[in-house]
């Protein structure tokens, strides 16, 4: 018999086959990981009440292994960023996923945290939270429904069975890890990694 590319020599009785589950090890890592996800709890603004939503009774986000929000990061595999982010929060929200062990990963939810929504190229308003830190999953909406959210959550289990222990960086020889350089805030919002380009286009003026 040959189920997900191993074969077994071993005859199994007609009555045992359909309760058999012959797997590999990725999808039994995998299996675990996404049904044990463990949010922190980052609500910016009234997308926060929809994520608070979401945890009630009403929702059940248990179903799925999500319903632990921890309140620190290195407790935490999933970072939900929802509401509008400003420049003051940036190096605060930069840090915390700093803080988080791998496998780690981002969602965005909102128009907000995913592009500025209404406040787009406001002068406190960031826009966008995947200019400083990876997003994995973005939950569209001005604020999303708690359905719209988790959706995304289950777009996010979709996305960890994909993954190969031969592949993943948190696994690789050597890897340092994805380190974000936290952003400095002084007049304005300057992204250390474009301090290069700044500094090109100062000489130029």
């Amino acid at each position: 018999m040959t189920t997900t590319g191993i074969t077994s020599d071993i005859p199994i009785p007609d009555e045992l086959a359909g309760n058999v589950f012959i797997t590999n090890l990725n999808k039994i890592y995998n299996w675990s990981r996404r049904n044990s996800v463990w949010p922190m709890v980052f609500g910016l603004a009234c997308c926060a009440i929809e994520m608070i939503c979401s945890a009630t009774s009403r929702y059940d986000l248990s179903r799925f292994g999500m319903e632990v929000f921890r309140a620190t990061p290195r407790q935490s595999d999933l970072m939900i960023v929802s509401g509008t982010v400003t420049k003051k929060m940036i190096p605060t929200i930069v840090r915390l996923y700093n803080q988080m062990p791998e496998p780690r990963y981002v969602l965005s939810m909102g128009a907000c945290a995913s592009g500025g929504g209404p406040f787009k190229e406001g002068y406190n308003v960031v826009d966008g939270i995947d200019k400083f830190i990876p997003v994995d999953v973005y939950v569209p909406g001005c604020p999303p429904t708690p359905q719209a959210l988790i959706h995304g959550l289950i777009a996010l289990q979709e996305k960890i069975d994909q993954q190969s222990l031969q592949t993943v960086p948190w696994y690789q020889k050597n890897d340092p890890g994805d380190f974000v350089p936290v952003p400095l805030l002084g007049p304005d919002l300057i992204d250390v990694r474009q301090l290069g380009i700044i500094k090109a286009e100062a000489k130029k003026g």
